[in-house]
């Protein structure tokens, strides 16, 4: 289990005041987390850094529109 006391959590500089909001915490030894910033309470999705990388890869070129 991977101890998110530590993290350093920011939000996304394209969250707005719509309240969709994405927070990324980037400092913890391995891997990368993203949560929710409105349900902190809920978790996070932890990514290893090639799977983050992979994944914002994926979106950036619309490979995971519906």
């Amino acid at each position: 289990m991977i101890d998110m006391s530590c993290a350093d959590w920011r939000k996304s500089s394209r969250s707005g005041n719509t309240g969709q909001c994405v927070e990324l915490a980037q400092n913890l030894p391995g891997v990368s987390a993203i949560r929710d910033s409105k349900a902190p309470e809920q978790g996070a999705l932890v990514f290893t850094k090639a799977q983050l990388h992979a994944f914002l890869h994926n979106v950036k070129t619309g490979q995971l529109d519906l």
